[in-house]
C-alpha cells in the first residue's frame, strides 16, 4: 500500500496543531486559575537564544501552512507575527487548520517530485523533491517547534505531559 503526499502531511500537520491548540488552551486555563499572566508565559524562552512561546507557535504555523502551500501551490493566509495572548495564538492556530483542511488532496498529486527551494539565509539556498522536503526538513521542523511549545508551557508550571502533546491518540 502506498501513501499520498497528503496523507503524510496534511493529517499530520492537523493533528499536531489541534495538540498545540490544546496545549495553549491549557496554558490560558493555568494562568487564569493561578494568577500568572499571560504574557508571563507567551513571552517564557527556554533559553535566550531560542524563539519564546509565542514565536514557537508561529512557526509551527508557518511551517505547516507554507509546506501546504509549497506542496499543493494554493497560496496559505498570510499571519503577521501579531499575536500577544493566548486567545490570538489559538485562533492562529485554528486558521492554519482550516487553510490546511480546505486543501484538496488532488492538488498535491506528483508534489512529491516537485522541486522546493528554500532560502535559509544570505546566499544559502537549498533545494529538495518534495518528498525529502517533506519527511526530512518540514515535519521535523514542525514538530520540534510543537515540542518546544509544550516544553517552555511545562517549564512554566503548566500541568501537562506527553498525552497532550501527543493529542487525540494519546
Amino acid at each position: 500500500m502506498s501513501l499520498s503526499m497528503h496523507q503524510v502531511s496534511i493529517p499530520v500537520f492537523v493533528r499536531g496543531l489541534k495538540a498545540l491548540s490544546g496545549l495553549l488552551q491549557k496554558g490560558a486555563a493555568h494562568a487564569a486559575e493561578t494568577g500568572v499572566a499571560e504574557d508571563k508565559l507567551i513571552t517564557a524562552q527556554l533559553a535566550p537564544d531560542m524563539l519564546n512561546l509565542a514565536g514557537q507557535v508561529q512557526r509551527a504555523s508557518d511551517t505547516s501552512k507554507l509546506s501546504g502551500q509549497r506542496l499543493s501551490g494554493v497560496a496559505s493566509p498570510s499571519m503577521p507575527d501579531t499575536e500577544i495572548t493566548f486567545a490570538e495564538l489559538i485562533k492562529r492556530v485554528a486558521d492554519t487548520v482550516a487553510y490546511l483542511e480546505a486543501i484538496d488532496p488532488a492538488a498535491m498529486e506528483g508534489s512529491e517530485t516537485r522541486t522546493v527551494e528554500l532560502n535559509l539565509g544570505p546566499e544559502r539556498k537549498v533545494s529538495f523533491p518534495g518528498d525529502e522536503y517533506l519527511l526530512t526538513f518540514a515535519l521535523p521542523n514542525f514538530f520540534f517547534h510543537v515540542a518546544t511549545a509544550h516544553d517552555i508551557l511545562r517549564s512554566q508550571g503548566v500541568k501537562i505531559g506527553k498525552r497532550d502533546y501527543l493529542g487525540a491518540a494519546g
